[in-house]
Formats: structure tokens, sequence, C-alpha cells
């Protein structure tokens, strides 16, 4: 899969998650206790930080975007194991926020690739550091 095909499907799941959180706090299960703006922001918060880095495609805001979607693919689990009544839109998010940290994974390595911004092996890092220790001396 090319680096362009990759952050379409990453922008598309994103935008995608968006709108099923949107849909499902405000529309299809608004809490009865809460007001559902209030809540639909709260949920939709998190995912927004990301987003004009993820539109820009820039591939560290791709990387930890994931650390965002740990939460939702949580709540996905959770909710497919205790509410019988949201498993479908439960499962729809757990598809989602899997093909979305799996689109920024690729996406922000072959990407930082392309920009130079490869991670070094740990074997150079450690040749980096005994010379610099050395000249040092």
């Amino acid at each position: 899969m090319t680096v362009r095909q990759l952050r379409f499907i990453a922008l598309g799941a994103h935008l995608a998650m968006i709108a099923l959180v949107a849909l499902w706090h405000s529309v299809i299960f608004p809490h009865p206790d809460i007001n559902p703006t209030g809540m639909t922001v709260a949920w939709l918060l998190p995912l927004l930080l990301p987003l004009v880095g993820i539109l820009k495609g820039k591939p560290y805001t791709h990387a930890w975007a994931n650390f965002i979607l740990m939460f939702y693919f949580l709540h996905a689990l959770t909710m497919i194991w205790v509410d019988e009544g949201k498993q479908l839109m439960a499962v729809f998010e757990l598809v989602l926020t899997s093909i979305s940290f799996i689109a920024n994974v690729r996406f922000a390595k072959l990407r930082g690739r392309e920009l130079g911004q490869g991670l070094k092996k740990l074997s150079q890092v450690e040749k980096d550091e005994k010379a610099f220790f050395e000249s040092s001396n």
C-alpha cells in the first residue's frame, strides 16, 4: 500500500470515528441523565485534538493520535462485553479504531522514512554515544 493510500485510509477512519461518536452520543444513544450536547463534546474533544495534523498528513501526529484511539478501543471492547443493546455500535467503533490505528502506524513509519525521520537502531545509538563520550575525554 502506498503512503498516499495509507494517509487517506487513516484520515477517512478518523473522520468516520468523529461522525460515529457524534451520532452515538447525540442522536442514537444520548445519555438520559446528562446534557447530550455536553456529553457529545466531551467524547469528541479528544478526537479533535490531532485532527489538524492528520489533515495536514504529519507523521508525528498520526503516531501520537494512536494514544487517543486506545481510549475508544477500550470503550468499544467494554461496550461489546457489557451492553448488549449497544454491541453493534461498539463493533463499528472497534473496527474504525483498529483501521485507524493500523493505518496511522503504517503511514507514520513510511512517511517518516520518506522525510528521513526514521529511528536509529539501538546498536547505532550505542556506537554514537560511545564515540561522543570517548571524544569528550
